[in-house]
């Protein structure tokens, strides 16, 4: 059953809005300046934005265009044989939930950088990516990530192997 993109914006659109609501709802802590309110406020907030453009079909002629290119593809270069479906193409979806296992159990002998440049290594490869793209976004990733959980949030991640210099 295929749904409108107006009902999944909607939807997307309105789990935005509880996830704000319920998120401001948070008590702030004292002293600080950003509390455990701000992210899942601004999660709920870029959830609404994001509905909003699925639901009023922003982007929808990307799509058409896209799929008009394939179908000129298919009839001037005749329609390609799918994959048949192989064990380990199944196995993708196991792979993020290994990851989260993977992370809980070696984090904190390994730190949060290493650990989690590995998963993102692994995922991009998994999902066909590239040398370049995999060691780019796990080199760049787990830095970023880090840096605004402890600057920002004020939310010590386990310096491991690698501590970054500002913990």
């Amino acid at each position: 059953m295929l749904l409108s993109d107006r009902v999944t914006g909607g939807a997307v659109a309105a789990l935005g809005a509880a996830a704000a609501y319920v998120g401001a709802q948070l008590p702030p802590v004292p002293g600080q300046e950003v509390g455990p309110a701000a992210f899942p406020t601004l999660i709920g907030l870029l959830l609404i934005l994001c509905g909003g453009l699925i639901a009023f079909g922003v982007g929808r002629s990307f799509e058409d265009e896209a799929e008009a290119a394939v179908e000129e593809s298919e009839v001037a270069h005749g329609a390609p044989h799918a994959a048949p479906p192989t064990p380990l193409r199944s196995l993708k979806a196991a792979l993020p939930p290994a990851l989260l296992l993977f992370y809980v159990l070696a984090v904190d002998r390994l730190g949060f950088v290493p650990t989690t440049f590995l998963m993102i290594v692994a995922m991009v490869f998994a999902f066909g990516g590239r040398w370049r793209l995999a060691l780019a976004l796990g080199t760049i990733g787990p830095v970023a990530v880090h840096l605004v959980f402890y600057k920002l949030l004020r939310v010590p991640l386990p310096a491991g192997l690698l501590p970054m210099p500002w913990s």
